[in-house]
Formats: C-alpha cells, sequence, structure tokens
C-alpha cells in the first residue's frame, strides 16, 4: 500500500526494526515475538505507535522470510520483509522502502526499537514537539545517574573493575530516534553498519541531535529478568486504566 499524492507539508512516519534474533533475552525465539501478558512484544510496541494521531503510517521491517506472526498490515501499519544483517542495514533499507512508498527527503522519520514495548504516545509526542522545527532532528535520552564502571572483560560473571567513568553530561540514548529521511539515509550510507543507533550516524555527520528527556520506562528488553519488569509494568498500567 502506498501513499496518496505527496502533501506539501512534510509528514512523520515511524519505522520499527523487527529483524534481530534478541539471542540475550533467552526466549527460544525472536526477543520481539514473545509473549508479554496477552500480546507479543511487537504487539505491544505497535500499539503504542497507533495511538500517535500525527504518525501517517509505521513501517515494519521484518527478517527476509518472516510474515511477521500475526502482525496484521493496514493502511498505516506497514510490513516489509527487507531487514538487514545489522540494525543499520535494516533501517536503510527500511528508509529505502518508504521512499517506494512515496515518502520524501524531508519527512520526518521515528526509528524505534521493536523490543521498548512500554512505550508511551505521549513520550512520542514529546519527541515531535521538540524536534518539529529542530534542524537537526533528535532522540529520547535519560540523563545517567548510575555511576558508571568500565570492566576489564566480557565475562559477565566473572568481569573485575577496571575504571570509573565520569558522568557528567552523560545520556542513556532511548528511541524513538526522529530524523529527516533524506538526513537519515546518507548518515547511515556514510556511517556503515557498525552504528548502533541512527543519532550516532547523524553525530558522524559533525551535526549534533537534540537530547530530549525520555522516561525510565522506556527501557529496551534485552535480558531475561527485563521481561518480568515489563510484565509488573504493563499489569500496573492496567490497574491505573481500570481505576
Amino acid at each position: 500500500m502506498s501513499l496518496p499524492a505527496t502533501p506539501t507539508k512534510p509528514q512523520f512516519f515511524a519505522l520499527v526494526p523487527c529483524a534481530g534474533s534478541g539471542s540475550r533475552a533467552g526466549t527460544g525465539l525472536p526477543k520481539q515475538y514473545a509473549r508479554l501478558g496477552a500480546q507479543t512484544v511487537v504487539a505491544h510496541t505497535l500499539s503504542a505507535l497507533a495511538q500517535v494521531r500525527r504518525l501517517a503510517a509505521t513501517l515494519v521491517v521484518l527478517a527476509p522470510g518472516d510474515a511477521g506472526q500475526a502482525i496484521a498490515p493496514g493502511a498505516k501499519l506497514w510490513l516489509a520483509q527487507c531487514g538487514g544483517a545489522s540494525r543499520a542495514a535494516s533501517v536503510a533499507n527500511g528508509l529505502a522502502e518508504l521512499r517506494r512508498r512515496g515518502a520524501g527527503s524531508d519527512d520526518w522519520v521515528l526509528v524505534h526499537d521493536a523490543a521498548r514495548c512500554l512505550l508511551r504516545p505521549a513520550w512520542v509526542d514529546r519527541l515531535i514537539d521538540a524536534c518539529l522545527d529542530d534542524p537537526v532532528g533528535g532522540l529520547l535520552a535519560l540523563p545517567l545517574a548510575d555511576t558508571l564502571k568500565r570492566a576489564d572483560s566480557d565475562a559477565h560473571a566473572a568481569a573485575r573493575v577496571a575504571a570509573t567513568l565520569p558522568r557528567q553530561r552523560l545520556w542513556a540514548a532511548q528511541t524513538p530516534q526522529m530524523f529527516r529521511l533524506g538526513l537519515l539515509q546518507r548518515a547511515l550510507a556514510e556511517a556503515g553498519a557498525e552504528v548502533t543507533d541512527e543519532a550516532s550516524a547523524v553525530e558522524a555527520l559533525g551535526l549534533q541531535p537534540r537530547l530530549v528527556p525520555g522516561d525510565a520506562e522506556n527501557f529496551k528488553l534485552t535480558w531475561p529478568a527485563d521481561f518480568g519488569l515489563a510484565e509488573r509494568l504493563l499489569a500496573v498500567r492496567q490497574t491505573e486504566l481500570a481505576a
């Protein structure tokens, strides 16, 4: 499904990379398809994005051959089996797909992790409001509160402290990350596959994305314990809605 005639004002699109294996999560299947309460992880994510009225559409980038595990496409929810070998490749392929569907260089793209399934629509609106007139774009992020330690190895069970790092002016990057489609395409093409988020690719062009305060609940499900925490937070939300 494609867009109608290109409007005069820039539009907003969400792009959800959903082609990873999520091997650290211990779920036995790609973590985006793990159950979290009554829905899958990615279903929670897409439900939140569907409530953001300013989004013209959300594109879910799937691995080749992945039918989307009961994700139902529609007028504002698009699926594309164009995932790559890395996150950066999946996003780049997704941007190309958005162009094929009628999006233009000046349209805004909000890239969001499928595994940040506790997303609230208000946080997305906060990002859009903050970046709408920004010349670069920006991302949700949190100022770091914890003391940071660098380990002496990658062995989690046996690592020791190698150094304590200063935390002043350090932020933890979250998603969505919001940039113009044309700018982000150029940034990813020049940065290569090693970048772990869109903002770092844009930074490599010499630009400074805006930091927009996020929320501690907007964490990325990565480790097995994250799923239990997410389930408890979702249960609290359901209780709040029923009150």
